[in-house]
């Protein structure tokens, strides 16, 4: 029997049960398109945290206290990060590395009958530049105002609106911050979402101002920011940090340091591992109902080998060999699994796109997974046909005949 005659036969069958062939293919569909909507969240997700952090500068690394370890152990309490660390590292670095220490809290701000909750950060001027915040309405502090601990502020781009002003009016304009008057010198560009932070939603006061002003007197520094000239530089900013830290810290060489050094790039790899973990586990579960899907399809076949038993005798009688027999059962799971896998596609891309337009998530088709699925249905469709289609073929002519 010709190839393209086994296949309109397998055909035939199939469209002669047109709801059992749907239900048969009803798992295939249900699994291939949770894997792919499962997925192309997951990715959605994972590209948008990527582009985020890395707006946040791959050359920018942040140094944070951390307690001295031995064997796994600690051995002593955190040594807090101080001002003087930063000035010894601009120092010591001959100007070749860009600093800002850093503090924040969030704090209560208010204008007039508005008020507003927000996230303040004590920084050096470098701050803005390392993150590329640049000012759209006035202008931003410098080290004279670092110096003098000056009550002045510059705003994210969303703060005036929670302060019921438009940013061009409160230029000038004297905002209380804990209950304490403050300067507005500038409102920032929009920035939206860089890694963790939210620039727009956040308000920027200089570092000396923040420590003995407005968070009680404590010299004490959240973190410090260390811009890198360029990447290739990572490997001696990271010498060159640890040096100078080692000296202001009194660790001698070969201690364990109490600070931390990280990169953007640091937290990249850490959130993919952990996003493509969450992507295989829930493709995982996905993956089960392809399985079932194949159980169900298995089980359909071994009906329809019974109920067709006289008509493969037929076939037999008329010459029909057990190759071709073999084959006109695998083509129709192998049909059925793929066509369940395409409609499957379709369906998992389209709950994707349809997520993504009503519930505003970003999602992202991986075109590879794609086409995993449905190699993987036909590869059901194979497994689950083999047993069935070896089952007819082997019918004995005589018996198959003589079948009720």
């Amino acid at each position: 029997m010709l190839i393209r005659e086994i296949l309109w036969v397998a055909l035939g069958a199939i469209r002669a049960n047109k709801l059992r062939s749907f239900l048969t293919t009803l798992g295939i569909i249900i699994g291939v398109s949770a894997v792919i909507a499962m997925v192309s969240l997951g990715e959605g997700a994972q590209r948008v945290v990527e582009e985020q952090i890395l707006r946040m500068g791959t050359n920018v690394l942040t140094i944070r206290a951390d307690q001295r370890r031995s064997g796994g152990v600690s051995t002593q309490d955190t040594e807090d990060l101080k001002v003087s660390d930063a000035e010894a590292l601009r120092i010591g670095s001959g100007g070749l590395l860009v600093i800002s220490p850093e503090t924040s809290s969030r704090v209560q701000i208010s204008y007039l009958r508005w008020n507003s909750s927000n996230q303040v950060r004590g920084i050096w001027p470098e701050y803005f530049g390392m993150y590329n915040l640049n000012i759209e309405h006035g202008e931003i502090f410098d080290q004279g105002h670092v110096q003098g601990r000056r009550r002045v502020v510059v705003l994210g781009y969303a703060v005036p609106e929670g302060l019921g002003t438009p940013a061009p009016l409160l230029i000038g304009k004297t905002i209380q911050l804990r209950g304490q008057p403050y300067e507005v010198l500038g409102v920032l560009e929009e920035k939206g979402a860089a890694g963790f932070n939210r620039p727009d939603q956040e308000v920027y006061v200089p570092t000396s101002t923040a420590l003995y002003r407005l968070f009680g007197g404590r010299a004490r520094l959240s973190s410090v920011f260390v811009q890198v000239p360029s990447p290739d530089d990572m490997d001696a900013a990271y010498g060159e940090i640890d040096r100078i830290l080692r000296r202001e810290h009194r660790i001698r060489p070969g201690e364990d340091v109490d600070f931390s050094i990280r990169n953007s790039s640091d937290l990249v790899e850490t959130f993919n591992a952990t996003s493509q973990t969450f992507t295989l586990l829930l493709a995982g579960i996905a993956g089960i109902s392809l399985l079932v899907g194949g159980i169900g399809i298995m089980n359909i076949m071994l009906v329809s080998v019974t109920e067709r038993t006289r008509e493969i005798g037929v076939r037999k009688a008329l010459g029909a060999t057990r190759r071709a027999i073999l084959f006109q059962f695998l083509i129709e799971a192998l049909v059925l699994c793929v066509m369940g896998g395409i409609m499957g596609v379709m369906l998992g891309i389209g709950g994707a796109e349809l997520l993504t337009r009503t519930q505003g998530w970003d999602t992202a088709v991986a075109w590879d997974i794609v086409i995993a699925a449905v190699l993987f249905s036909a590869a059901i469709g194979l497994s689950a046909g083999i047993w069935p289609a070896q089952r007819a073929a082997r019918l004995d002519p005589i018996d198959a005949l003589r079948y009720e």
